[in-house]
């Protein structure tokens, strides 16, 4: 039912909870309020009596200790204080949707509703080298005198005393963020013989760090502890916050452009980066860097089920290319691969970068780029009113620095990338807005044990190995793709509608054997980034394509065999499937439709998640089009670029990883072919 469990407790101690009981509070709740929470709680996970049970569960409850144990128990006060929940909730803003582990990092429902994670210690992994020792500071662990020096013998060259509280540094390009564009494009710098300088605010971890736990994972690896959400409350964004960036915690998806959207990018908008042969080639380059494999030697569960239920249907289910190799079978990638077999750019472009005499500053927040107005023959040259003479920057001891450099590139995703040219005072309206989501939607189906063709549990094996592609994607039909997700037993909780106690349990209770599959849309529907507020609102024909899509899930989970299946409306809409026949389904079905989100104040509600933002910092053929032009440059800075998904132009409607890395490579390709060009002049 799980992964096995050592005596020694593995990973790095942030992506661990506390293993000694805090003491000392700051969270301000009263002592009354504390007991509302635990009220709340003992509400929301009350114990339930076994007569209230149907006779399948009873009988599986009295044969398991665990779930017994788990169905006569409370919200687990014995383990869990009101008023570390209370610090949980004031420290991290919004409701946290995970239990506390208790001192052995083991969660004492675990047992009871068939999860486990590997928290033994690979000592093997402990005594290799990290890949990115040779370039990396991590500046959290040193103080400001010795963070000077470790820079000086990184060979950068280094001015200011410890009394300024100021350092600067002179480099030849800086990049900020370190993930699918930031590495790649610090890769491309460095190899063309530029002092380059990376830029990270999380931290770096290796292998042997990544513990599995889902909270401390996804509060130290995610931006804003994965609670950001848009406006309404609809979704919920997935954004990676470390050395690697989104590469660390995606679900290994390494699909291509479709040749329709490179179409679209090129010859439609008139965007000269996405030419159809050079852009294809470094999709090429990028496959081959990646170590990207179709090849599968074991499905997982969830997979298992979407390709038998496809298959039942006569539907077409398609291999999908990943980062991994054929053998990986690692379900907690989502939280940093604890095998390392998955291939992030914390592992290759990265690494490309420090052998090529790169560094790279974790825990290091860029706070406004360096502009300057340009002299009359620069902007007479380039058409453009300022240029970036580098960036700012606060370390996590309040060191500040100035990186000058004579090329920035801006890489911090969708989500933070608009925030910071916009407070350095660009004033493009294309910044922060047009932000795509590829929107997402999920449907579910309990398979028991039982007289079950499918072996394995939900949250083991790779995450996606296959995909259904409901209409073929081409320029002229909506792009509705299902996919499998990685859902861990907090965010199961957490979108699972709460209708009773004893429904909570339940659904609990049969998580390990609960597959799901998510619909998701190539969205017509555009949002805006204001900072941590983002507004987002779908189209109709989005809405239309969702329901296609849940509609087309529900049979397959139907066709593999599910004994019941259901949304996540708020309502805990399902259906027994049992001998059903199919206008029953289809009685269903027209039951099933996209509702708004939990803020709405409407009868039927839901969330969700998305973990592809795209846009914000378009590229276009004119200013007016774009903030950027053609080849990633600022229209209103020189020397002033972006490279991460908030340049491409519209929704692509697949995984975006190989997108996002090739189009970092076009851009970053160029800027050094500039550099060397102005070398050469100057």
């Amino acid at each position: 039912m799980g992964g096995r469990r050592r005596g020694e407790k593995r990973g790095n101690p942030l992506l661990r909870w506390r293993s000694v009981k805090q003491e000392s509070f700051s969270h301000g709740f009263s002592e009354p309020d504390l007991q509302v929470l635990s009220a709340i709680c003992e509400a929301i996970m009350p114990r339930v009596p076994l007569l209230t049970l149907d006779l399948d569960m009873k009988l599986k409850v009295l044969r398991n200790d665990a779930l017994l144990s788990f169905f006569k128990s409370s919200s687990g006060w014995s383990h869990v204080r009101p008023d570390e929940v209370a610090e949980l909730l004031v420290t991290k803003a919004m409701p946290v949707t995970v239990k506390v582990t208790n001192e052995n990092t083991e969660n004492p429902a675990w047992d009871a509703i068939g999860y486990a994670v590997d928290i033994g210690t690979n000592d093997d992994a402990e005594q290799k080298e990290r890949p990115l020792d040779k370039g990396i500071i991590e500046t959290a662990k040193e103080d400001d005198k010795t963070i000077k020096q470790l820079m000086i013998n990184k060979g950068l060259q280094v001015t200011g005393e410890r009394e300024s509280n100021t350092y600067k540094i002179e480099c030849d390009a800086v990049v900020v963020g370190s993930g699918c564009g930031g590495g790649v494009a610090a890769a491309n710098l460095a190899k063309s013989g530029l002092r380059v300088v990376v830029l990270e605010k999380g931290n770096y971890f290796v292998p042997q760090d990544y513990s599995a736990l889902e909270g401390p994972s996804m509060f130290e690896l995610f931006e804003l502890n994965t609670l950001l959400m848009t406006h309404d409350g609809r979704f919920r964004f997935m954004a990676g916050k470390t050395v690697g960036g989104g590469s660390v915690v995606n679900w290994a998806a390494a699909l291509k452009t479709p040749d329709a959207i490179i179409d679209e990018w090129s010859v439609d908008l008139g965007i000269p980066i996405f030419s159809k042969e050079e852009y294809k080639a470094a999709m090429n380059i990028v496959y081959k860097r990646l170590g990207v494999t179709e090849k599968i030697i074991k499905e997982g569960f969830q997979n298992q089920i979407l390709r038998k239920g496809c298959e039942k249907l006569g539907l077409d289910v398609t291999a999908v290319p990943r980062n991994t190799s054929e053998k990986h079978h690692c379900g907690s990638c989502s939280f940093g691969c604890n095998t390392g077999d998955k291939i992030g750019t914390d592992s290759t472009w990265l690494v490309d970068a420090v052998n090529n005499n790169a560094v790279i500053l974790t825990q290091c927040q860029a706070d406004k780029l360096i502009l300057i107005d340009n002299d009359a023959e620069n902007r007479w040259e380039s058409g453009r009113r300022k240029r970036c003479l580098g960036v700012t920057a606060s370390l996590s001891n309040g060191t500040k620095l100035q990186i000058n450099a004579k090329v920035t590139v801006v890489a911090c995703g969708s989500l933070m990338t608009p925030g910071l040219l916009t407070s350095s005072g660009l004033k493009n309206p294309n910044i922060g807005c047009g932000l795509h989501i590829h929107p997402i939607l999920m449907v579910w189906g309990y398979f028991p044990e039982k007289n079950s063709n499918f072996e394995g549990v939900a949250h083991e094996g790779e995450i996606v190995t296959s995909l259904h592609y409901v209409f073929p994607i081409d320029s002229t039909t909506p792009n509705i793709t299902l996919e499998i997700p990685a859902i861990g037993p907090g965010m199961f909780a957490a979108l699972t509608p709460w209708v009773s106690g004893s429904d909570m349990k339940t659904r609990l209770a049969k998580y390990a054997r609960t597959s799901h599959i998510f619909v998701m849309v190539r969205d017509e529907g555009v949002g805006k980034v204001r900072g941590e507020i983002v507004t987002y609102k779908l189209t109709k024909s989005d809405e239309e394509n969702l329901t296609i899509g849940l509609k087309q899930a529900l049979r397959i989970l139907v066709a593999a065999g599910a004994t019941e299946v259901g949304t996540y409306r708020s309502d805990g809409q399902r259906l027994k499937c049992d001998g059903i026949k199919e206008e029953e389904l289809e009685t269903f079905l027209d039951t099933v439709t996209v509702p708004p989100g939990v803020l709405s104040m409407s009868k039927h509600w839901t969330h969700s998640f998305t973990a592809h933002q795209i846009g914000c910092c378009r590229m276009g053929a004119t200013e007016k089009e774009g903030a950027l032009d053609g080849y990633g440059e600022s229209w209103e800075a020189e020397d002033l670029y972006v490279c991460d998904a908030s340049v491409l132009p519209t929704a692509i409607g697949v995984n975006p990883m190989i997108t996002i890395q090739s189009t970092a490579y076009c851009i970053s390709k160029r800027i050094a072919e500039l550099m060397e060009t102005k070398k050469k002049i100057n």
